[in-house]
C-alpha cells in the first residue's frame, strides 16, 4: 500500500491592504471592496490593515462600523489577522511625547484593535520600551498581542529592538512580541526601482557606489553615513546622494537565519516584496532562503502579503499578490510544510 503522508500545516498566508495603496488611495476600490476583492482572489485568509490609513476617523470606531466589519469578514472567510497602529511621538509640534503621553495617545488605537476583532496590534519602535510596558496591562486585560515592526534598516539586534527584547524578559508576558519585516534580510534592491534610479540621471559610477556600500560589510546606519560621507568627498549633487542614501532604510541584509535568535517571540509577519517574476522568483528578497528558516523555528502564525511595488508602479498590485502567495506556498511546500 502507498501511503502518503499528510504535510504539517505550516503559517497561514494573508495579505495587508497597504498592499492595494494604488487602488485605494486613487479611490478605484473602496475599503469593502478591497476586502472582497482579497477574499474573491483568495489571497487570504488573512486580513490585516492600518487603522489610519482604512478606517475614517480613526481610533475612533464606532459600533455601526465594528459590527459590519466583523459581519464582513465572516461573510467573507476572511480573519482579521493584525491592526497596524501609529506611534506618532511628534504630533504635536515641538514638543515629543513622553511615555505616560504616548501610552494614553496608543490606548484608544489598542482599544479599536479589539472591538474590530484583530488579535496582533503591529505598533512601532517609535513608542519606546518604556511605554510599551506601561500598556501591558489593557493589553492583557483586552486579550491582545502587541509587537513592534522590525524593518530595515533594524535587526533582532539592534539598539531599539534590544531594549524591547530587555524590557520583555523582565515583564514575561505573553502579550508581547516582534513583528519581522522581510525586507530587514533582502539580498538587493529590486531592478525596478533601479531602472527608476537610473531614469532619475543617477550615473553609473554613482549607483556602483552606493551598491557597493549596501552590499558590503557593516552595520546599515554606518553604511548609509559611510555612503553620505564619499558622496560629499566626491562632490555628488545633494539631490542624487539624497535619493540614493534612501536604499539605506528601506531594505538590508541581516541574514535570515537571524530570525531563529528571536522565533519564539515572533508574533506575525510582513512577508515584503517588489516583484515575483514569471518564474516565481522575488528578486530582491531571499525567500527560498527566508521561509525554511520559520518552518525550522516552527513559526505557525500569521503571514501578511506586503507588496511595495507602489513605492515605483502604478500598478493594482492584485496580480503580484497573487504571485507572492503562489511563491510562499511553493517554498512552504518544499520545506515539508502546507501553508494555511
Amino acid at each position: 500500500m502507498n501511503h502518503q503522508t499528510t504535510p504539517a500545516t505550516g503559517p497561514m498566508l494573508g495579505t495587508t491592504l497597504f498592499s492595494f495603496t494604488n487602488p485605494f488611495h486613487s479611490r478605484k476600490c473602496s475599503f469593502e471592496q478591497l476586502l472582497r476583492k482579497v477574499a474573491e482572489l483568495e489571497i487570504g485568509p488573512g486580513v490585516e490593515i492600518i487603522g489610519f490609513q482604512s478606517i475614517r476617523g480613526f481610533p475612533v470606531v464606532d459600533d455601526d462600523f465594528a459590527s459590519r466589519f466583523r459581519d464582513l469578514v465572516a461573510e467573507l472567510g476572511l480573519k482579521p489577522t493584525a491592526l497596524s497602529i501609529n506611534a506618532d511621538l511628534a504630533i504635536r509640534r515641538g514638543t515629543p511625547l513622553d511615555d505616560d503621553a504616548l501610552a494614553r495617545y496608543l490606548e484608544p488605537q489598542i482599544r479599536a484593535a479589539a472591538k474590530l476583532g484583530f488579535p496582533v496590534v503591529r505598533s512601532q519602535f517609535s513608542a519606546s520600551a518604556e511605554t510599551v510596558r506601561r500598556l501591558v496591562p489593557l493589553i492583557e486585560s483586552l486579550g491582545l498581542k502587541l509587537g513592534p515592526e522590525i524593518h530595515a534598516p533594524l535587526g533582532v539586534n539592534s539598539p531599539p529592538v534590544m531594549q524591547y527584547r530587555e524590557m520583555y524578559d523582565k515583564v514575561n508576558s505573553p502579550c508581547l512580541g516582534f513583528i519581522p519585516d522581510f525586507g530587514a534580510s533582502a539580498r538587493g534592491l529590486p531592478p525596478q526601482y533601479l531602472a527608476i534610479l537610473r531614469a532619475q540621471g543617477i550615473e553609473r559610477a554613482t549607483l556602483d557606489l552606493a551598491l557597493g556600500i549596501w552590499r558590503g560589510p557593516g552595520e546599515p546606519h554606518w553604511k548609509r553615513e559611510e555612503f553620505n560621507r564619499r558622496a560629499t568627498e566626491q562632490k555628488i549633487e545633494p539631490i542624487k546622494a539624497s535619493a540614493l542614501s534612501v536604499m539605506f532604510s528601506i531594505l538590508s541584509s541581516h541574514p535570515p537565519a537571524s530570525w531563529l535568535e528571536i522565533m519564539p517571540q515572533i508574533i506575525h509577519v510582513h512577508a515584503k516584496f517588489y516583484d515575483v517574476d514569471d518564474q516565481g522568483v522575488e528578486q530582491a528578497i531571499p525567500y527560498e532562503e527566508i521561509l525554511p528558516v520559520f518552518v525550522r523555528g516552527g513559526f505557525r502564525g500569521s503571514m501578511s502579503s506586503e507588496w511595495e511595488g507602489h513605492m515605483y508602479s502604478n500598478d493594482d498590485g492584485f496580480d503580484q499578490v497573487q504571485r507572492h502567495h503562489a511563491m510562499c506556498r511553493r517554498i512552504f511546500a518544499e520545506a515539508g510544510v502546507r501553508a494555511a
